[in-house]
């Protein structure tokens, strides 16, 4: 049963917020039964800290063909059934007190990734790399599933896999 969020705080309208808390404006995003902003329950998007708003913004529009549905700080791109929020880092606010957002820092160690589920791994990994897209290593046959890693421009670790188990 899906929680009537719009008792806790409104969901007509996705307000873009920059790191100093000022008002931006706001976006409507449609992709089939999603949409930004929702008009019942809740939609899950996934917000990079990005050093280049731009750059990064091209890379998932031109590697996993994402529609950029708003442009500037941030940067909202609709890629397959979800949107990816690209912005850069900054300091506290008044709603996230002592936390600072940045890019990541070390590459070898990561707390979260993005995970693309795709029908055909190999298919995906030739085409992506043509278009620019740097793996890690060439897709790996596990047990359960055919994976391979990509890092975009930030060092963010995006997994590509392809499930074995229907």
């Amino acid at each position: 049963q899906v929680q009537d969020l719009g008792t806790i705080y409104p969901l007509e309208t996705l307000w873009l917020i920059n790191n100093s808390s000022q008002l931006l404006g706001y976006v409507t995003a449609k992709k089939g039964d999603y949409q930004i902003p929702p008009k019942e329950g809740f939609v899950l998007t996934h917000f990079l800290t990005v050093a280049d708003v731009k750059q990064s913004a091209d890379f998932y529009h031109r590697i996993f063909g994402g529609k950029i549905v708003r442009q500037g700080e941030p940067t909202i791109i609709e890629i397959a059934n979800s949107w990816v929020i690209l912005n850069v880092g900054g300091g506290p606010t008044d709603d996230k007190p002592s936390v600072t957002l940045r890019t990541p820092h070390n590459p070898s160690e990561v707390s979260s990734f993005m995970n693309i589920r795709v029908a055909d791994i190999q298919s995906c990994y030739d085409e992506w790399r043509k278009k620019g897209a740097e793996f890690l290593t060439e897709p790996k046959d596990h047990p359960s599933e055919i994976r391979a890693y990509i890092r975009d421009p930030d060092g963010h670790l995006i997994e590509v896999g392809q499930s074995k188990i229907a």
